[in-house]
Parts: structure tokens; sequence; C-alpha cells
């Protein structure tokens, strides 16, 4: 398999919320649901102040912890990229589920549509776009190149492997797959 993920650089976000905007405008997503949502990091005391940004979306885990949990088995990953996908015909809906995806995910990423039996959903890697050769939405759209979508292996070698970023906690348990290169604090 060759595992699909995301590379973040931190130190280039300046917090735009183009990659986010993107994402839902392409994807029509629905009023109060963000397949990538922005974090915004503050910390520090003036003079010496801290200001990063984490975007995050599903990390499509080696081992996602919301498949083991779907009552329906309505979350799966696919073999051949590793890209961790939602059969919304399968899901029971936020009326009827005891949404276990949600609380299984320590990233806090799956969402029910705000309607009535709204099935969950998350970033799907832009399969769409994937199936043609074209980068995901969010890489293509951010105007800093903060972000990088692709084979986890190539992104490796293009930009190391370091995994943890501030606001972010990498969990070996599940293995996302995602880089980074975190915006170090230095309020000395």
């Amino acid at each position: 398999m060759n595992q699909m993920g995301f590379y973040f650089d931190q130190t280039r976000c300046i917090g735009c919320y183009t990659c986010s905007v993107a994402c839902k405008d392409w994807h029509n997503i629905p009023e109060k649901v963000n397949w990538r949502q922005i974090k915004v990091l503050e910390d520090g005391k003036f003079p010496n102040l801290y200001l990063a940004y984490l975007s995050s979306s599903c990390y499509h885990c080696k081992e996602p912890p919301c498949i083991k949990v779907c009552p329906v088995g309505a979350i799966k990953k696919r073999e051949k990229d590793g890209i961790v996908i939602v059969e919304s015909s399968k899901c029971l809906g936020n009326e009827e589920c005891d949404s276990k995806c949600l609380k299984a995910c320590p990233y806090d990423i799956p969402q029910f549509g705000p309607e009535r039996g709204g099935k969950m959903q998350k970033c799907d890697f832009c399969l769409e776009r994937l199936e043609k050769g074209q980068q995901t939405i969010c890489v293509e759209a951010c105007p800093m190149f903060a972000l990088d979508a692709g084979p986890l292996d190539e992104l490796k070698d293009k930009y190391g492997d370091v995994v943890e970023a501030e606001g972010f906690k990498y969990f070996e348990k599940f293995k996302p797959s995602i880089l980074h290169k975190p915006k170090l604090k230095n309020l000395d």
C-alpha cells in the first residue's frame, strides 16, 4: 500500500483560512461543518508573543480508531492508498448513532451534517481530484505553500519525518499520516 498523507509547514501558515474555504466550496460542505479546520495558537506576554496556526483535516491514520467503533461499518480504509472514506449510505446518521466515531478520534475530525439525519462526513483526500491526477484542493489553494499531500514516503523524502507540531499530538497507536515543520516557541 502506498499510504497517502499530508505535510503542513506551520512556519508558513498565516491563518488565512484559504485551505478551509476552498475545501468547503469545492465539496459543497454545509454550514457548521468543516473538513479542514484551523486552530489559532497564542501564547506569551508582550513583548514576547507567540502566534501559530494548525491546519487539520482527517489524517487518514494507518490504524484509524473511527473504523473500529463504527457500528455499521460505514468507515473504510482503501487498500491501495490508505485513504479513510465514509460510505454515507451505510451511516446511521446524527439521530440514530451514538457518535462513537467522533468520540474515538483524538483529533475531533468526523462530523455529522447539521440536518436531521445528517450523515458523518470528513476529508476524503479529494478522491475525485486524485483519480484525475490532480492535487487536493486545500494544497492547491494555499497561497503560502504551507500544505502538501501525496504518498507519505515521498513526503518524508522531501520534507523529513517530523510528526509533532505546536497544538498537535502524534498518537503512535493510530499513526496519523501527517508530517510537520513545526513553528517553535521562543518566548525568552
